[in-house]
């Protein structure tokens, strides 16, 4: 364990790692989380690969966890004709009219509201923002006509962005709101919202969550995609409603100007670790890799700088769903955390906390204090026993030097708190005195060899162990 690396890997679930063995492999060489991409999700297939990575975790004694990833209000061209070629100038026509095949004046649009929402002046982006369109009218009932800006092929299925356009589309979709049931029914460990745009959306997930799951036995928690302008423009009023950001650069690359991108992305992993909670970073990360064994040194680089920036963790998508060398991938992946990830001149904000929230001070404060004392003696493992998992999120966000082992008698606490930087989480559940249990947590971290003789352990716990209460306890112990 002393060499495992901190920064987490997600790794999107598909065809290429749907078996048993595989799945194994990709555990053992780094994953963390399993996404469950609901854009193309069938529930037979998820149920039973939820089965086998929750088989395998009891099998190897870990808790690698099942993110759900809805996909949100994804809007795209109906069926084209083939050889369907746009040229810059021609005049093109969305009509949300049943069309059978679209022509090379016409397509179908996925978006009912959109001839209503749209504005003349207003871009419309095809295929990854590929084709681009100028709406020059609208009749607000069916149809919108438009002017093509930059030309190209108009395949069947293409997404479209709209971002100057206030949809009126919810975030939580109906097949959404579906999908979500049948994830909590699979007592997944993380939920994704696609298409974020206001505190709004992510209180409808919320309250899903409430309705259909036993939140006082584990509150289900919910990670805000960053993938559209008024996001990025609201996102001091989002984080307080979410449990995680991602920075989902594929749309977000669309919706505003790719050159913004990189700022963006820097400014919302900021912003998430002043809010002490975890940051994803994905697509396009190691793209290369669906089709060879080796990325390109941009990707390294693109990689490196992610994890530079402060993220808790990358993410895979295509290069593990339907690639060629999926278990390579993640060992490039390990390798390039390791190398970079210890780095001096990875900064995150580590301010003291402020007393906003009486009841969780003087827990912030002694966790604040740890990751303080715990760099001053160099101490190797910082060990804490957690029932809802809020010790082991705020001792993340100080990013001590320290090994963070978390004990906890809830599974699916274990599991959630695999997407967090540095958590190393083991069940534990003997209900005994403070002092019997800093002695048990200890044996356990020098039985997996994290620590050893003369080096400090500082751990933390609440007081009496009993009452299940919020950390109130620093203890330093020197192994004998």
């Amino acid at each position: 364990m002393p060499n495992t690396k901190k920064t987490k890997i997600v790794a999107t679930l598909g065809p290429a790692i749907n078996n048993r063995e595989t799945l194994r492999e990709l555990m053992i060489s780094g994953v963390n989380v399993f996404r469950i991409n609901f854009s193309h999700a069938d529930y037979d297939n998820v149920t039973e690969i939820v089965k086998v990575i929750r088989e395998l975790n009891d099998e190897m004694g870990y808790h690698v966890a099942c993110l759900a990833d809805l996909q949100g209000p994804k809007l795209r061209v109906g069926v084209m004709a083939e050889g369907v070629e746009l040229a810059l100038g021609d005049v093109f026509t969305f009509t949300t009219e049943a069309l059978e095949i679209g022509t090379q004046e016409k397509a179908f649009m996925t978006y009912k509201d959109f001839p209503r929402d749209v504005k003349v002046g207003e871009q419309i982006l095809v295929d990854d923002g590929k084709l681009l369109f100028e709406v020059t009218a609208t009749d607000g009932a069916a149809n919108v006509t438009t002017k093509v800006l930059r030309g190209g092929p108009l395949k069947s299925k293409k997404g479209v962005n709209l971002p100057n356009t206030a949809i009126s589309l919810p975030a939580l979709t109906e097949k959404d709101i579906k999908d979500a049931i049948f994830a909590l029914s699979l007592q997944v460990d993380w939920i994704a919202l696609s298409f974020v745009r206001n505190p709004q959306d992510l209180e409808d997930i919320h309250k899903l969550i409430r309705e259909n799951s036993d939140v006082s036995e584990f509150r289900t928690p919910v990670i805000a995609k960053i993938e559209k302008p008024e996001a990025v423009d609201n996102i001091d009023e989002i984080i307080p409603f979410c449990d995680a950001l991602m920075v989902a650069r594929g749309d977000l690359g669309v919706e505003i100007p790719m050159a913004e991108v990189p700022l963006v992305q820097k400014t919302l992993v900021r912003k998430a670790k002043e809010a002490k909670i975890p940051v994803i970073i994905a697509t396009q990360m190691m793209e290369t890799m669906i089709d060879n064994q080796v990325p390109t040194r941009a990707e390294v680089n693109d990689v490196a700088n992610s994890i530079m920036d402060g993220a808790d963790a990358v993410m895979l998508s295509g290069e593990t769903s339907v690639g060629a060398f999926p278990n390579e991938v993640i060992k490039k992946m390990r390798e390039i955390i390791r190398s970079v990830e210890h780095s001096p001149l990875i900064e995150v904000p580590r301010n003291a906390p402020k007393m906003k929230d009486p009841k969780r001070f003087v827990s912030d404060a002694v966790c604040h204090q740890a990751a303080i004392l715990a760099d001053n003696i160099n101490a190797k493992v910082i060990s804490t026993l957690t029932y809802s998992g809020y010790t082991a999120f705020q001792i993340s966000a100080w990013r001590p030097h320290s090994h963070i082992l978390v004990f906890s008698p809830n599974k699916r606490v274990l599991a959630m708190l695999n997407l967090f930087w540095g958590v190393k989480a083991t069940y534990y559940n003997n209900d005994v005195s403070t002092r019997r249990t800093i002695e048990e947590v200890n044996a356990l971290a020098i039985k997996r060899g994290v620590v050893g003789k003369g080096e400090y352990i500082v751990n933390l716990n609440s007081t009496p162990v009993k009452e299940k209460g919020m950390v109130n306890t620093l203890r330093v112990t020197q192994v004998d």
